[in-house]
């Protein structure tokens, strides 16, 4: 049993038509309880409301409205107290209804006996606690949560500046030596600077994805493409690519802009770095063809593929097929997210040595 305050009373309501039972009721708890009683529903509102208590008994049959009535609307207001129905007949298809549906947490027969109600009252009150004290850790993890969010999106927001400065003097250092030695320690140290640049453009793009709501607009797939390959462009630098992409849109296309960049960008930021070690340029195909009901988008890329063992897990944060490679390992579940936020879907085929395909579907939100 849960303790609490010496000097807190666990607040009890009965809710009866009778007044005789009323009576039997206080006289029987009132020491040990902070009774409270109640002869219509409309009285037990406002007692509810003033009082706040933690247990709340009601009779089934009265006059206006039943005991599984009342608990059905007193849950809609004051979802918290444990309810218990009171029942001196035998109407078994409404008690497992109630109980079914969650209106209420047990029912007691009449005519009760103390002992029975006490226990009743202190595994109610057992039960309450454990709710309010669950509740309260939610909300300490849910604040908790929110600022870690917040801290992350600050401190990865601040680094953008510094990281890109950073990545610019090394570019211009590079060009001012002619040591072999020394040029091959500047690409390195380019390579790394541009990873951590991708990392925390990748935070960002977690947190706004996980923050932000679905915005709505009418989308040119053609000039999204232009603006997807410059932001590839910038994080990769002058790695040699190949993207093909074929467009087809004959109708007006609405979503959101913002994620369908993400899901894009990653994709093929995605291909590029897993291109098979005797490539010379990594080669990508984007398919995209939208109609009135959804835009179809094929990501297609002919580098080292997946294994069949890590397919399932491509889209789990942290998950990285291959410590050789660069990445942090969240950029498909950026992707999977995005998707889940528009009510999209994706799928993915690949054999290791061929390369991989990902389809994914986005509906129009005409």
């Amino acid at each position: 049993m849960i303790s609490r305050e010496a000097n807190q009373k666990i607040r009890v309501l009965y809710l009866d038509d009778e007044e005789n039972n009323l009576k039997s009721f206080k006289a029987a708890f009132r020491r040990e309880y902070d009774v409270h009683t109640a002869i219509t529903s409309e009285k037990a509102f406002e007692i509810v409301k003033s009082v706040k208590p933690h247990v709340i008994f009601s009779d089934q049959r009265m006059p206006v409205t039943t005991g599984v009535e009342f608990f059905n609307a007193i849950r809609q207001i004051f979802p918290d107290p444990v309810r218990i129905l009171v029942t001196g007949y035998t109407d078994v298809n409404d008690i497992i209804d109630a109980i079914n549906k969650g209106h209420i947490h047990r029912y007691i027969t009449k005519p009760w006996s103390e002992p029975e109600i006490k226990v009743a009252i202190d595994n109610a009150y057992d039960l309450y606690s454990t709710r309010m004290a669950l509740d309260k850790k939610v909300e300490e993890l849910e604040k908790s949560n929110h600022e870690l969010s917040r801290f992350i999106y600050s401190a990865s927001h601040d680094l953008r500046a510094p990281v890109a400065s950073a990545l610019g003097l090394i570019r211009v250092a590079r060009h001012e030596v002619t040591d072999p030695l020394s040029i091959g320690y500047f690409d390195k140290l380019e390579q790394t600077t541009k990873e951590l640049d991708t990392f925390v453009s990748n935070i960002i793009d977690y947190y706004k994805n996980s923050k932000q709501k679905e915005i709505m607009e009418e989308l040119s797939f053609e000039d999204l493409m232009e603006d997807v390959l410059e932001i590839v462009k910038s994080h990769l630098g002058s790695v040699d690519t190949r993207i093909d992409t074929e467009i087809d849109q004959q109708n007006v296309f609405k979503g959101d802009p913002y994620r369908i960049r993400i899901i894009l960008s990653q994709l093929i930021s995605n291909a590029i770095k897993f291109k098979k070690e005797d490539q010379e340029s990594a080669r990508i195909r984007v398919g995209i063809t939208s109609d009135l009901d959804e835009v179809r988008i094929e990501v297609e890329d002919f580098g080292v593929g997946i294994l069949k063992d890590h397919m399932h897990k491509v889209f789990q944060i942290f998950f990285k097929s291959s410590d050789t490679r660069s990445g942090s390992g969240i950029g498909l579940y950026i992707v999977k997210e995005a998707l889940d936020k528009m009510g999209g879907s994706i799928a993915v085929d690949s054999k290791p040595g061929d390369g991989t395909l990902f389809s994914i579907k986005i509906p129009n939100k005409i």
